[in-house]
């Protein structure tokens, strides 16, 4: 299942847990708009092994501005409250997968 990530719950979920994936997004994004499926299977497969999350940059700058997010989709990958992967840019899904199955 995909959570919403906010300024306001994404401490608590960087520090939970459970690995936690980012997707850095905008609606406005065309790029955003081809992964945002993919992340959505994703987090179908994973759940209960990694909480997954849609980030809008335009709504949470401060997270943006934190993690130097400058292009979009940056999809960032949390382990131990740490960043520990990222992926910028359009991917296919075989190459998010294989991320994933990283943080296990």
């Amino acid at each position: 299942m995909e959570v919403t990530i906010t300024n306001e719950n994404f401490e608590s979920l960087k520090n939970g847990q459970l690995p936690l994936v980012v997707d850095f997004w905008a609606t406005w994004c065309g790029p955003c708009r081809m992964v945002g499926p993919i992340i959505a299977e994703l987090a179908k497969e994973y759940d209960g092994q990694i909480v997954v999350g849609k980030c809008d940059v335009e709504e949470n700058e401060d997270l943006a501005l934190e993690f130097g997010i400058r292009n979009i989709p940056t999809i960032l990958f949390f382990k131990g409250g740490q960043v520990v992967d990222k992926l910028v840019g359009a991917q296919a899904k075989a190459k998010i997968d294989e991320k994933f199955k990283a943080l296990l």
